[in-house]
């Protein structure tokens, strides 16, 4: 996945996010179904900066960032800031 493709998903997943709150305040949608969809959005933005960032950090370092992938939710979710 290049660069150009991550913030693509990026963007479809706020775009997710946005459209799972207004579906939550016209009632479409219950509020438990809401924050479900939301933590799973959530988790997979999360994944895509952290690629991102890995992609970055490999350029900086002289190597190949198509060798960076994508880590599961449990080790990004951990990380502390």
């Amino acid at each position: 996945m290049q660069d150009d493709d991550i913030r693509a998903r990026i963007s479809a997943l706020v775009e997710d996010e946005h459209d799972l709150r207004q579906r939550l305040q016209s009632g479409e949608i219950s509020t438990d179904e809401e924050h479900a969809r939301l933590r799973q959005v959530e988790e997979q933005l999360d994944q895509c900066w952290d690629l991102l960032r890995q992609r970055r950090a490999r350029v900086e370092a002289g190597q190949n960032p198509d060798e960076a992938a994508a880590r599961p939710v449990g080790e990004v979710e951990g990380y502390l800031q």
